[in-house]
């Protein structure tokens, strides 16, 4: 399979612009993310999706290869189908990888990639919650699974409800997992999904995940053991800067 890998990587943030361009002990955080997606073996090319032309010229200064797209897309998925249609190659499938998790890990990309096949149609990283502070963060995606470890539901709720339990026993009496935000779609699959409007769950739930299972698509989960550093807000910068 040929995968395309791409790092969306807008200017504006509402609570951190220009993070893209931030620095981390000498580099910016889009090369960060850039230099470590290009370390994964299952993907044949890498690209910066951007909207602004600081990012853009930043990123061929240090070598690497970016598409400007359009300021207006309301997701990340929307940018990297942009990009996608503007490199002009043939790629069986396009791998989202957030902008803003400069040590992400290659290995983390081949393990998502690892359950693609041309059957499949998304897919996504899952990882067993270890802890009650995790478990209760509405911060993060809980995610349920099938049989056929394919997405059921996603929510900033606790899912499933262990009835009869009181919370802090849950993590004791079933397995729950965490959404990891690496993306990867089959590309007549990446076009449909662009199409599709706004789901009344994706609203509600403010995650655009649940407008693609409302309307039917399954995604595909891969468990990983890896935690993600993600870095939206300027404190979450002092925090791993204070780390290396």
């Amino acid at each position: 399979m040929n995968i395309l890998g791409i790092i969306p990587a807008r200017y504006a943030s509402t609570r951190f612009p220009g993070k893209m361009l931030a620095d981390i002990a000498g580099k910016s955080m889009v090369q960060r993310v850039y230099e470590q997606a290009k370390k994964a073996e299952s993907l044949a090319k890498v690209i910066v999706a951007t909207d602004n032309e600081l990012i853009f010229n930043h990123v061929q200064n240090f070598g690497g290869e970016v598409v400007m797209t359009a300021e207006e897309h309301p997701s990340g998925t929307d940018r990297c189908y942009e990009a996608f249609q503007k490199t002009g190659g043939h790629y069986d499938f396009v791998v989202n990888i957030q902008g803003d998790e400069p040590f992400i890990q290659p290995a983390q990309i081949d393990t998502l990639t690892s359950v693609l096949s041309p059957e499949a149609e998304l897919s996504t990283l899952i990882k067993t919650i270890e802890d009650y502070h995790t478990l209760t963060d509405i911060g993060e995606a809980h995610v349920v699974i099938n049989t056929r470890q394919e997405a059921i539901y996603f929510s900033r709720s606790i899912i499933p409800f262990v009835r009869g339990e009181a919370t802090e026993n849950w993590l004791h009496k079933h397995t729950f997992y965490k959404h990891v935000g690496l993306y990867a779609y089959r590309t007549d699959i990446l076009k449909a999904i662009t199409q599709l409007p706004v789901s009344s769950l994706e609203k509600a739930e403010s995650l655009e995940q649940l407008r693609w299972i409302e309307n039917g698509y399954r995604i595909k989960v891969a468990f990983t053991e890896m935690e993600s550093v993600c870095i939206e807000t300027p404190e979450d910068l002092e925090r791993v800067l204070k780390t290396l």
